[in-house]
């Protein structure tokens, strides 16, 4: 069975190359590298000894785009590729909604043309926007986009659901963190993360907690970390999905800002520096999972603890100085 994983080389996307390798699938990869590099290629091969056919498209140009499917039989499309960052996507929406959209709906198009079986679509718990029900489950409605990232999400589900004559996967992912046990593939994107944050105050510069007044334990956002392999793994699990379907993929454990803080320092035995500074723009108050779903259908847990998260996190960080 051939695999097209759009956004290859990046965060998720590397990972899930990683485990669908090992799960015996062929792995075309399509990345336009402007948030990872070709370096995720090389920590595949060398955790797997596999080879992937890469092509170095923007998908949103469908020309191109038709090259791969011309000379390829895809059977199944996992859609990593889209601009994430919350923060940036509000200083430019309109490249967000426009590379985002384009890119989802040329694949579509593309994937209704060349009768694929399965597509795979990669969301987010911010589709949920600021609810109150929590934890979420997969029938909670969405609300209100925080951001333009946000809501290119919300657009995509709708768009996906309308226009895709497969079957068609939802995972919604909550806050993705870690890296592979091997530390030859990771998070290079170099974002505004949490994590991001938690790994430059571990080496000296001064981290800022976007506010400290919000209706939760300790005044601070309450998150659902998950770690990167888990995530991974759930695509390869969702392709022998029989249905149509959305899964939430989180732990179920709500992590307040300062706790995530505590976890990161207990694990890496070290103090970090940090201050508070306002509330941010495009930051849901607190967000977490009902993951019942996933697991009763997809039968996926995660595997990895908070601790296993912050540890891996940093050690790739080290790493990659």
């Amino acid at each position: 069975m051939n695999v097209l994983v759009t956004g290859g080389c990046g965060y998720i996307g590397s990972h899930t190359v990683v485990y669908l390798l090992e799960s015996g699938y062929n792995v075309i990869v399509v990345d336009n590298l402007s948030n990872s590099t070709k370096d995720s290629l090389y920590g595949i091969k060398s955790i797997t000894g596999k080879d992937v056919l890469f092509y170095q498209i923007d998908l949103c140009n469908i020309e191109e785009s038709e090259k791969i499917f011309i000379d390829n039989k895809i059977d199944v499309v996992i859609h990593f590729a889209a601009l994430k960052s919350v923060p940036e996507s509000i200083l430019q929406p309109e490249r967000y909604v426009s590379n985002n959209m384009d890119s989802l709906d040329n694949l579509i198009e593309l994937s209704n043309k060349y009768n694929i079986s399965s597509f795979i679509f990669s969301s987010s718990c911010s589709v949920y926007g600021d609810t109150t029900d929590l934890p979420v489950t997969e029938l909670t409605p969405m609300g209100i986009a925080k951001s333009p990232y946000a809501k290119t999400k919300q657009l995509g589900e709708e768009l996906l659901s309308r226009k895709g004559n497969f079957k068609k996967i939802i995972l919604r992912y909550f806050n993705p963190i870690g890296s592979h046990p091997s530390l030859l593939i990771g998070d290079l994107s170099n974002t505004d993360s949490l994590v991001s944050s938690l790994c430059k105050s571990a080496e000296g510069e001064m981290m800022y907690v976007y506010g400290n007044d919000y209706p939760t334990k300790d005044g601070t956002c309450v998150r659902d970390f998950v770690h990167v392999c888990d995530i991974a793994y759930a695509h390869v699990k969702s392709i022998k999905f029989p249905n149509s379907d959305i899964f939430n993929l989180g732990t179920g454990n709500g992590v307040t800002i300062l706790e995530s803080i505590k976890s990161f320092e207990d694990s890496n035995n070290l103090k970090l520096n940090y201050k508070f500074g306002p509330r941010r723009d495009g930051d849901v108050i607190s967000i977490y999972a009902n993951r019942d779903k996933s697991t009763s259908l997809l039968g996926w847990e995660p595997l990895y603890s908070l601790k296993d998260m912050m540890f891996s996190s940093y050690e790739w960080y080290k790493k990659n100085l």
